[in-house]
């Protein structure tokens, strides 16, 4: 054992060994791999899983990664293609299964919809007649991947930059300072720059050792394995014929050599805590290998019977192993990986599957070396939990909520149930007096649209776009575009309690700022600057606003989706001297956004103060007294009208909501929600979304937000942009409508997002990236009565008046290219929100 490493690897499952391996390829050397178990096997969950791999996901991120994963595996010689078929018992599963389709095709998969006689001439020991149909996907497979990461670990050894220490097992990790300094073994203490846990289901209790938190649980996962199958008899190999999920019964079915594997995410969630996981010495086979609970598991065998009866109902079929498997999962259902927040140089890859392994240790090690990687990752960024968000109960809640959703239809929009009104913003009470339908963002119960206002849809009956196809209306209501239609004409008030809000302060604090950011942060305070931010590579990290309060104070205000990713990047960027520091500001503000052609006569009602056009300019801010109240005011907008974003401490946000109600009733201000703020306001206004048309993949030049100068000043991406500014785009985001939502049977429909933009007839579109043409963000854009998609094309194909399809549920609509830049749809000039 050495007394230190560069970096400390805690696992050598598939996660562990692909991250030495690449780390080793891209040059590092000192690396120090630790596992309590034995090699190649050390009992963790690569040790037991079905190594299946199923390459579509909705999610493009999870789905990038799978491809790349699936990549090495070929490459290292340890994956055997066999195809696999997600199979329907029921119409509503076939809909779901026209939507993979989409996302294939969104993503460049081959896949194809079968029918229940084709499935059977591949698998003909299973009965046709329980199906309705089913998704077929030629490069479905199975990887070794022991193997594999014994091929990856040997690799990083033989470059000479690894020592592997197995059974030694981690006791304890020292922090001085906020930052990994050692970690206590068995064998010894180790000193290291760099720690990072890549241990699975036992990740929570190394992160506790450091003071930090990885918010996952081990979770059960039951698997059997039967055999001898005499439909089997005479193969080669581990698997010859597809493999099979049941979609509907939550189970797959796959060959394993002689014997067949049927496992199940239909049974209750049986979770664990990971400081109860049983020893090496303690477990009869592994210790994610537990007893077996077979009541637990018989309603599944029961329904697997009825798909293979030749194979399951045949005496001479025995269950020879059964195990309650430990998979680690998370509150979203996405893996968490990344620096942690809480103590620097601790790193988390974990929560990862078989299917993702190989490609989350190529991204990590991408990140530990350059800052950023290929893909983009902030869905799996461990920096994006909130402090409720990775408590015991939460963790375990949303877990056991999500469990069942593994093989389970889920809508885009669909809500968690569990856990829910931890962060309610001062106004709840009486928003939900109103009839609000609350969404959940980062904890926050934020109003989607008010019942109250459903008066409102008499009087725009032919302009709120109802949708008449159940899946399409899931989580909406036309009351969102009757709340639209009515801000437009009148004014409207939006609960932004959700925002994160940070401030930059000290001496330092206008060069950290500047440094960080592409827009010019040298302004006069009371200015409010939209910027972006980019990693080095001149990727989108972000786009979010600051306001200079003073020389020296910046208040930052992002979403809260990545508040949390936002804060931890600026707070990592500031001075070291402690000239410039972060200060959380997001739970001792809330922010109501007002605005509509008559929000500057409701405001002026409760305020002194000029605020007029010509006193308060547009991209201003200003402290004013409305009523009482000392309010921050802001005039800015995401919905492309007249207004300000109001700021006050938390505990007068009811005070404030209520004054502007009573201020704007003559007016007929309503209160509108957050579908209107987050899509049809800003789908009309072309406005950019984080997470949906901006991300670390994509540039500024192709979201159309190049400005005409760039500042002098240095700021981190700088080379990388101007680099990028003097190359022509590789895509081009453009703003498109539906030209005819019928679909074959007569309904209306309506995309929700994900679907493939193609040619008129039905060629798939790519561009220079080598990525297919998709709609990043759908919604209404009423004041225009039509249905709205952005998506990056070709430049070729980016030109305003283009005929070109997408395809939805199975079926391609027209579409026409209606904007190739950032020129709104609604309002091109921008008139309504200088006025």
């Amino acid at each position: 054992m050495p007394e230190s490493a560069r970096v400390i690897v805690i696992g050598a499952g598939i996660v562990g060994n692909s991250l030495v391996y690449h780390l080793a390829r891209l040059g590092w050397r000192d690396i120090l791999q630790i596992d309590k178990g034995p090699l190649p096997n050390p009992g963790g969950s690569t040790g037991h899983a079905s190594n299946f791999i199923f390459p579509v996901d909705h999610s493009r991120e999870i789905t990038d990664l799978t491809v790349d994963s699936m990549r090495q595996y070929k490459e290292l010689g340890v994956f055997t293609e066999s195809g696999g078929f997600e199979v329907a018992r029921t119409e509503e599963r076939m809909q779901e299964l026209h939507r993979r389709m989409s996302s294939a095709a969104a993503w460049g998969i081959d896949s194809e919809m079968v029918s229940p006689q084709q499935i059977a001439e591949r698998v003909p020991f299973l009965d046709p007649t329980v199906l309705v149909g089913g998704f077929w996907t030629p490069t479905v497979g199975v990887v070794d991947s022991q193997r594999a990461g014994t091929l990856m670990r040997e690799e990083a050894l033989r470059l000479g930059a690894l020592t592997v220490a197995s059974s030694v097992e981690v006791t304890g990790m020292d922090v001085a300072g906020g930052r990994i300094r050692r970690v206590q073994t068995t064998a010894g203490p180790i000193e290291a720059d760099l720690v990072v846990v890549a241990c699975g289901v036992w990740s929570p209790k190394l992160a506790k050792m450091a003071g930090a938190s990885i918010p996952l649980t081990p979770a059960v996962h039951q698997m059997i394995s039967v055999g001898p199958v005499p439909q089997f008899a005479g193969t080669s190999g581990e698997i010859s014929f597809p493999i099979i999920r049941d979609m509907d019964t939550f189970c797959y079915e796959r060959q394993h050599g002689g014997d067949m594997e049927v496992g199940s995410y239909a049974h209750r969630p049986i979770l664990h805590n990971a400081e109860n996981i049983p020893s090496i010495d303690q477990a009869k086979l592994s210790p994610t290998e537990l007893p077996f609970t077979e009541d637990d598991f018989d309603p599944q065998l029961e329904q697997a019977l009825e798909l293979m009866p030749e194979v399951l109902g045949n005496p001479e079929v025995e269950i020879r192993y059964a195990i309650n498997g430990l998979l680690s999962l998370t509150p979203d259902g996405s893996p968490i990986l990344g620096e942690s927040p809480e103590v620097a140089g601790l790193w988390s890859a974990a929560a990862v599957w078989i299917k993702e392994g190989a490609g989350v240790g190529r991204l990590l090690a991408e990140w530990m070396t350059d800052g950023t990687c290929e893909f983009d990752a902030h869905l799996s960024d461990i920096a994006r939990f909130y402090p409720h968000q990775r408590t015991d109960a939460h963790v375990k809640a949303r877990a056991g909520e999500g469990f069942n959703k593994t093989y389970g239809i889920v809508h885009p929009s669909e809500q968690w149930q569990s856990n829910r009104n931890v962060r309610l913003a001062p106004m709840h009470a009486e928003q939900r007096a109103s009839g609000a339908e609350f969404f959940e963002a980062a904890g926050w119960e934020r109003p989607q649209w008010y019942e109250c206002n459903a008066s409102l849809l008499g009087d725009y009956p032919d302009a709120v776009m109802s949708r008449e196809a159940e899946w399409d209306s899931r989580w909406w209501s036309p009351i969102i575009n009757a709340e639209h239609l009515a801000m437009r004409e009148r004014a409207g008030m939006v609960d932004l309690s959700a925002f994160a809000i940070f401030d930059i302060v000290g001496t330092g604090s206008l060069p950290a700022v500047q440094r960080i950011v592409v827009g010019q942060m040298d302004v006069e305070p009371g200015r409010v600057v939209y910027t972006p931010v980019l990693d080095e590579r001149g990727g989108i990290r972000s786009d979010l606003t600051i306001m200079r309060l003073a020389d020296d104070h910046f208040r930052v205000v992002t979403g809260s989706g990545t508040g949390n990713i936002d804060r931890k990047w600026f707070r990592d960027r500031m001075p070291a001297d402690g000239s410039a520091v972060v200060v959380d500001q997001t739970s001792a503000l809330t922010t109501i956004g007002l605005w509509g052609p008559r929000a500057r006569d409701i405001l002026a009602r409760l305020t002194d103060h000029d605020i007029s056009h010509g006193a308060f300019r547009f991209g201003s801010c200003q402290a004013i007294e409305a009523g009482a109240l000392s309010v921050l005011a802001s005039r800015i907008s995401y919905v492309g009208e007249l207004g300000w974003e109001l700021y006050v401490p938390m505990e007068q946000g009811a005070r404030l909501w209520q004054l502007l109600g009573e201020a704007g009733a003559s007016d007929g201000l309503i209160p509108v929600g957050n579908g209107v703020y987050g899509t049809t306001g800003r789908l009309e206004k072309g406005y950019r979304a984080h997470g949906a048309e901006l991300d670390t993949e994509r540039t500024l030049v192709e979201a159309g937000m190049m400005r005409p100068k760039v500042k002098t000043d240095d700021f981190i991406g700088r080379e990388a942009y101007l680099a990028q500014r003097e190359e022509e785009p590789r895509s081009v985001l453009c703003s498109l409508t539906v030209d005819d939502h019928t679909s074959a049977d007569g309904t209306r429909r309506y995309m929700l997002g994900g679907e493939p933009i193609l040619s008129v007839d039905g060629a798939p579109l790519i561009d220079g990236h080598g990525h297919r043409a998709y709609a990043t963000s759908v919604g209404s854009a009423p004041s225009l009565g039509k249905h709205v998609l952005m998506a990056y094309l070709p430049p070729d194909q980016a030109v305003v008046g283009n005929r070109l399809s997408v395809l939805y549920m199975q079926e391609r609509f027209p579409v026409t290219v209606a904007a190739n830049d950032a020129t709104p749809l609604f309002d091109p000039d921008n008139e309504r929100i200088r006025r």
